[in-house]
């Protein structure tokens, strides 16, 4: 399975490049098309699992001013 990103960016905010940098921290990789980011789960996550992993693109994300949405497919 794999979570998809969607991000929101703010121009009084974090630079696309800062965000980038903090997701892929966390696992995430850019990408072309739909979704601008993709997390690629090792095994079949649990619906705890993506709240969880929700939960830390939240925190990742906290004072960069920037909206995001995240889908688990």
């Amino acid at each position: 399975m794999k979570s998809y990103l969607t991000i929101w960016f703010n121009s009084d905010g974090a630079t696309p490049t800062e965000i980038t940098e903090r997701l892929m921290g966390m696992g995430f990789r850019p990408q072309k098309g739909e979704y601008d980011y993709v997390y690629s789960w090792g095994t079949q996550p649990h619906t705890e699992d993506a709240l969880n992993l929700a939960n830390q693109v939240h925190a990742t994300l906290k004072g960069c001013n920037a909206l995001f949405k995240i889908e688990t497919l």
